[in-house]
């Protein structure tokens, strides 16, 4: 069965995980998803995520980082781009999240990155996610 939204579903089981505290979570895969677990890697969100080729589709298995005394590094995360609402972002109006503490996701010509990666390549696109 087809998911409507797999990337909404991939933020919801992070942030479900996140709030239990758990170590990992896994989900079924896609390149799009792998290239949000990677700015969430770079950005320190998450310790580490993997691959696994299972069948009948790949898993992405995402390792959840904690501070000391269990502090959480994922404070919020959003879904800001739905299906049934595309949001789109010119290269002068891209997001800042929390003033520029946290990170917005953005999908642009030449892949997903975050909006500071966009702003200094100049370009826009659309507006996937919040985290901060």
């Amino acid at each position: 069965m087809s998911m409507t939204d797999p990337i909404a579903d991939m933020l919801t089981r992070i942030r479900n995980a996140n709030a239990a505290f758990q170590t990992s979570v896994s989900m079924p895969s896609s390149k799009k998803l792998v290239e949000i677990a990677r700015i969430m890697k770079d950005e320190g969100y998450v310790e580490d995520y993997s691959v696994a080729d299972t069948k009948p589709q790949a898993t992405l298995d995402v390792t959840l980082k904690y501070g000391a005394k269990r502090q959480r590094t994922i404070t919020g995360i959003r879904r800001i781009s739905k299906p049934g609402l595309r949001v789109y972002a010119k290269k002068d109006e891209l997001p800042r999240v929390l003033g520029g503490l946290g990170v917005a996701v953005i999908s642009t010509s030449r892949g997903v990155m975050t909006d500071k990666q966009a702003r200094t390549a100049g370009i826009g696109g659309e507006v996937i996610a919040y985290i901060w």
